[in-house]
């Protein structure tokens, strides 16, 4: 069972208008979509975006017969592009959340989890090229421990791009428990964290070394400015410092009237604050939520709202 995450916080930090245009830019399950949905008038709007094809198919059947809202395959990355096919303008708000869905998890024939055992996927998208089979498989070393140390800021990087490199020799590493298991066997038992996966950061930086998602987040965030109307909010939901670093500091970014250095005795940069910041500091998730689904531990809450 999907269980979208921060919800309620969502919908109060949204300050939905009825008859507003709205898009998700991670449909997934359509926890967060049903719920903004139920807030919209009819003449309301509400774009739902998703890069796999197998969450759209499911958001097709979920929202059929809705004729206010649109299901659309695609990476947020190009939301732009998706809203002037939508012959869009400005929208009213946009939400992210770029957690992976609970139905990702669970199909292990998509190899993103090891806790159940299959193939080295790990694609968003399944008709990209490169596989995770092919990246454990078929990269260099150096490669190797680039990706795990840039996208897992995992400290054990060499020591396990070493042993993925001697097992592959002996035997291609085909799933995730034997990648899971040869990145185990990579970190001294004596850093072994209670209630976590050693494989899990390595997992984490494949995945998204294989999806370019921050790549994607980056783009996604440095086209707000343009698609969003004065008044109108945005709010991403993030999952790890990577993700949560580039969310705070493009918000900070356009939350600023003036980037000159400190020295200078007047602004010379014309640069014009965009945003206003909602939250200073990001909302976490309950206790109680915590409890209900251990996942959302980890997640994190920024929100700003367009000023000009």
């Amino acid at each position: 069972m999907h269980k979208p995450v921060l919800t309620e916080e969502l919908i109060e930090n949204l300050a939905i208008n009825p008859h507003g245009i709205y898009v998700d830019c991670t449909g997934g399950g359509g926890g967060h979509a049903l719920r903004v949905y139920k807030k919209l008038s009819s003449d309301g709007r509400l774009i739902i975006l998703d890069r796999d094809e197998d969450a759209v198919n499911r958001l097709k059947e979920i929202f059929d017969g809705y004729n206010n809202v649109n299901v659309v395959q695609s990476n947020f990355a190009d939301v732009d592009s998706v809203l002037k096919e939508l012959k869009i303008a400005r929208i009213t708000g946009l939400y992210a959340d770029f957690g992976l869905s609970n139905y990702q998890l669970m199909d292990e024939k998509r190899g993103f989890s090891f806790r159940k055992s299959g193939f080295l996927d790990m694609r968003m998208d399944s008709s990209d090229e490169i596989t995770a089979y092919e990246v454990v498989n078929n990269y260099p070393k150096e490669t190797l421990v680039n990706i795990l140390k840039k996208y897992g800021e995992e400290p054990f990087a060499g020591r396990i791009a070493d042993s993925i490199v001697k097992k592959r020799v002996l035997k291609k590493i085909e799933s995730t428990s034997e990648l899971a298991s040869v990145i185990s066997e990579a970190i001294p038992k004596k850093f072994h964290k209670h209630g976590q996966n050693p494989a899990t950061k390595s997992f984490q930086a494949i995945r998204i070394f294989i999806n370019k998602e921050l790549e994607a987040i980056e783009s996604l965030l440095n086209k707000i400015e343009k698609i969003v109307e004065k008044g109108g909010r945005v709010v991403f939901i993030s999952f790890h410092s990577l993700e949560d670093r580039l969310v705070k500091d493009m918000l900070n970014f356009y939350a600023k009237d003036c980037i000159c250095p400190p020295e200078f005795p007047e602004c010379k940069c014309d640069k014009k604050k965009t945003f206003r910041l909602i939250t200073k500091k990001p909302i976490t998730p309950k206790e109680s939520e915590i409890k209900r689904n251990p996942l959302s531990r980890s997640a994190k809450m920024r929100v700003a709202e367009k000023v000009i």
